[in-house]
């Protein structure tokens, strides 16, 4: 992922003092025109690095090999926490080094930039939909979410005509190339669509977020209960050990470990849909439950014996 390259690349600057685009790419293992990129776009976040031309030269850290970020504006503090917090999700060393970041921002700062840090969560498990681009909304509304600021959108549903809601937003999340915002509304948490956003509108009003919440915990409870929506059945398996990571591959985020490594939970919107699938698999696999799954395999296995069976079924 770029944003933790980014993060990685800053602590390199921190502790090299010096370094050419190419030593980034050999450490780093990207090409050089990345590193440059990277390093470039550390710039633009606000960093306070630059470049020396000729010989001799290289990126560095304004005041050396130390970082010293009290001269970043609140934007510029904001566009880096923002960039660089996803990164450290799930990567202990990413989350101290960030930390230890937060400390070197100018105080006035710190709550906000903490916000940015938290603001966007990336969700690598797809629901079957192509990636995009990020929607031009996206960045207005990861401004409110870093603000605080309510917002009234216009929203394009899936069907019906368009709505406008005033919400309050609580974080925007990529999901597999799929962009969407969690917000606060009247009837509880709800997840919108960042590209059916048709326009976004920040107004005066402010908003603290539900005590406790964190955005990690409150998608991860958003996308299960779609998931349960999206796939209903659900089939519990017993599957040859050898097969484990193959299976769990197959069935990438429709699937999960239930108690020993070799039971499975596959779910999947139709019964037939899924006996098809372990179908293939023959007597690798096990369906233990539901019986609708059981009896559809054993039709399909009917089917195929009467066919490539010795006197089955004609042409």
């Amino acid at each position: 992922m770029r944003g933790e390259r980014l993060l990685r690349l800053l602590l390199l600057l921190q502790s090299s003092g010096r370094l050419t685009a190419a030593q980034a790419a050999e450490t780093l293992e990207v090409s050089v025109p990345t590193a440059r990129r990277d390093l470039e776009a550390l710039a633009a976040a606000g960093v306070p690095v630059y470049s020396k031309p000729g010989r001799g030269g290289g990126w560095q850290l304004v005041g050396g090999a130390r970082t010293d970020l009290t001269g970043l504006t609140e934007p510029e503090t904001l566009s880096l926490f923002g960039l660089l917090g996803p990164a450290s999700a799930g990567n202990p060393e990413a989350t101290r080094a960030l930390s230890k970041l937060l400390l070197a921002v100018p105080r006035p700062f710190r709550d906000h930039a903490r916000t940015a840090w938290a603001a966007t969560v990336v969700d690598s498990v797809g629901w079957g939909q192509q990636p995009t681009a990020e929607p031009a909304s996206v960045a207005d509304l990861r401004s409110a979410v870093i603000g605080r600021r309510e917002v009234e959108l216009t929203y394009l549903p899936r069907s019906g005509p368009r709505q406008r809601r005033r919400l309050h937003p609580l974080g925007v999340v990529a999901k597999a190339g799929q962009w969407y915002l969690l917000a606060a509304t009247p009837a509880g948490l709800r997840s919108f669509r960042a590209d059916r956003v048709a326009e976004v509108r920040q107004t005066a009003a402010t908003f603290e977020a539900p005590e406790g919440f964190d955005l990690s915990t409150a998608w991860a409870e958003v996308a299960d209960r779609v998931e349960r929506l999206r796939t209903p059945v659900p089939a519990t398996v017993r599957v040859a050990a050898r097969h484990v990571d193959v299976i769990l591959t197959q069935f990438a985020g429709e699937v999960v470990v239930a108690g020993d490594p070799a039971t499975l939970v596959i779910r999947a919107h139709l019964a037939h849909g899924l006996a098809e699938q372990l179908a293939g698999w023959s007597n690798a696999v096990e369906v233990v439950t539901p019986p609708e799954v059981r009896a559809e395999l054993a039709r399909i296995g009917a089917e195929l014996l009467g066919r490539y069976a010795p006197g089955g079924l004609p042409d």
